[in-house]
């Protein structure tokens, strides 16, 4: 009862801190948008207004009804290729060998500026669109599968084998379940590029979905409206990324979660 009642406590704690740091950050938001600096920043209470107004007639539904669709394809291939990729490399010594520096200088390499490569190649349909998210989230899944892989406890492969276990049995019963919790955060983080690849896809490649919500309204000078698109897509990817710690967090022990 006690354990309860102090869960109970640190949760309100921590929901206290959570309304407090938002109420700062738009009190802040909505001082700078008053102040006048530039015309092309609008403070909060105009930007959520606008934010109910979009919600309401059904511009961010349209939208994101052609934005989800790329971003989801794109995830997808990336989650299947990435993780089995991921897990070659880590298994394999010749595979790790061949191609760990490939992914390590992928992993920090600008990928956005392949964008404008992938369009000449594809043109500005929705290969081009799912390829974009593929090349932005893929590296990410790729390095946490192998990581995960390769940071196997070397004393449970060792207490398997000394049980006489094949090697197919200690890749499934052993090292697959330890790197279970840093292929979930490599996927986590993959889909949060995603989310990155897609918005620079929609504004680079061809506007459409929440790209052109933001293009459209930028190019009119309607900033409100232009920052509550911007603001739309950052706390759709926000509540995902949470939802999904959260999940991670109920479905692997700390030491597992990377």
């Amino acid at each position: 009862m006690d354990a309860q009642n102090n869960h109970g406590r640190r949760e309100g704690r921590r929901l206290i801190r959570l309304i407090a740091s938002f109420a700062f950050f738009f009190g802040i938001w909505e001082l700078v948008g008053r102040w006048p600096l530039s015309a092309a920043f609008p403070p909060f209470s105009l930007t959520f207004l606008a934010f109910l107004r979009m919600t309401w007639d059904g511009s961010f539904l349209n939208a994101y009804i052609s934005t989800l669709q790329p971003l989801l394809i794109g995830f997808a291939i990336c989650g299947i290729i990435g993780v089995g990729f991921g897990i070659w490399m880590g298994l394999s010594r010749a595979m790790e060998w061949f191609s760990l520096p490939i992914f390590v200088i992928l992993q920090a390499a600008p990928m956005a500026a392949v964008i404008p490569l992938i369009t000449y190649v594809y043109g500005i349909g929705l290969t081009a669109k799912v390829l974009a998210v593929a090349v932005l989230s893929t590296p990410l899944v790729v390095m946490n599968s192998y990581k995960g892989i390769r940071n196997t406890n070397p004393s449970l492969i060792q207490m398997c084998r000394a049980f006489q276990a094949t090697r197919t049995q200690v890749v499934v019963k052993i090292i697959l379940p330890h790197a279970a919790g840093m292929i979930f955060t490599g996927l986590r983080l993959g889909l949060a590029m995603g989310f990155v690849g897609v918005v620079i896809a929609e504004l680079l490649i061809t506007p459409t979905g929440i790209g052109d919500l933001i293009s459209y309204h930028a190019s009119v000078a309607d900033f409100p409206e232009e920052f509550a698109a911007v603001s739309s897509i950052i706390f759709l990817a926000a509540v995902t990324i949470n939802a999904l710690e959260r999940i991670q967090r109920r479905l692997f022990p700390p030491e597992l979660q990377g």
